[in-house]
């Protein structure tokens, strides 16, 4: 008998870590941009012009929207899924609350809008629903995604946009646009010095450079300081650097490497907290 039972424990023991490994959660994607597809369902330009639309609402209003969709969330419900989402992602304002997810599990034929506490008096439960039952499931019966998608970001944005809230931080408006301006100046300093340097000298190009950076970053920004500093920085790399990305009369002048996308888009959540809030629907 004592052989039978320590049989048993173990078989047991064995189909509990089984179950535990065939019921593990689906892991939360790191949140790296305002439209997050895990599917392929849409294009590249489907989702730039996804993630412009919600930048400017963000720019113009301070509530972050974000969309997700994924394969599946089983073995959990879209709920319980949404709700992991948007604990780890925080979206929306800190003490503002004001941040809201499109979820999307595209195999379960499922969807979800999860509303953040300073948003459940507009973005109620009534609308949420309506908004997924009237405008995006009867395009993802004809197996319009973007159509859906879209109409349901517009949807939101509309609702959203009648709620008074605290308007977008002008520190953080005015630190966005100089921050989008740095690598822009930096690709000028790097082709004008190399083509100054080569035309004019080193150090005659370097203090060329340094006019132009800097009454470029004057005209952009309005800011004298900055303007300065931009100039100075151009100068001192300009005449200390070895040059870098420009071809005069048919020939490469310069060194360095190759270029990237320095002026990407970061996306974070604000710290937004979330209740529950919001309705779920299928396809």
């Amino acid at each position: 008998m004592k052989v039978i039972r320590a049989f048993l424990t173990l078989v047991i023991a064995a189909l509990a870590v089984a179950a535990h490994h065939g019921w593990a959660e689906i892991p939360v994607p790191p949140l790296t941009a305002r439209v997050i597809d895990e599917t392929g369902t849409l294009t590249g330009e489907q989702r730039s012009s996804l993630e412009q639309t919600l930048k400017e609402f963000e720019t113009s209003k301070g509530s972050q929207i974000s969309v997700l969709i994924v394969p599946t969330t089983q073995p959990e419900t879209i709920e319980q899924y949404s709700m992991r989402v948007v604990e780890q992602w925080k979206l929306g304002r800190a003490r503002v609350d004001d941040g809201a997810l499109l979820i999307i599990a595209k195999k379960d034929r499922a969807l979800r809008i999860e509303v953040g506490y300073g948003l459940e008096g507009v973005l109620n439960d009534a609308t949420s629903n309506r908004i997924i039952d009237e405008t995006i499931v009867p395009r993802f019966k004809r197996r319009d995604f973007y159509g859906g998608v879209a109409a349901g970001v517009d949807s939101m944005i509309r609702v959203i946009s009648g709620e008074p809230l605290p308007p977008p931080s002008k520190r953080h408006s005015e630190s966005d646009r100089r921050g989008g301006l740095l690598p822009a100046l930096l690709v000028a300093t790097i082709v004008a010095g190399g083509v100054l340097r080569a035309m004019m000298g080193r150090l005659p190009g370097a203090v060329v450079t340094g006019g132009i950076i800097g009454v470029l970053a004057w005209l952009l920004s309005g800011a004298l300081f900055m303007a300065i500093i931009a100039g100075a920085v151009a100068l001192m790399f300009t005449l200390v650097g070895s040059g870098m990305g420009a071809y005069v009369g048919g020939r490469y002048i310069g060194g360095g490497g190759r270029g990237g996308r320095s002026n990407r888009d970061i996306f974070r959540g604000g710290g937004g907290g979330f209740g529950g809030g919001g309705a779920s629907g299928r396809w």
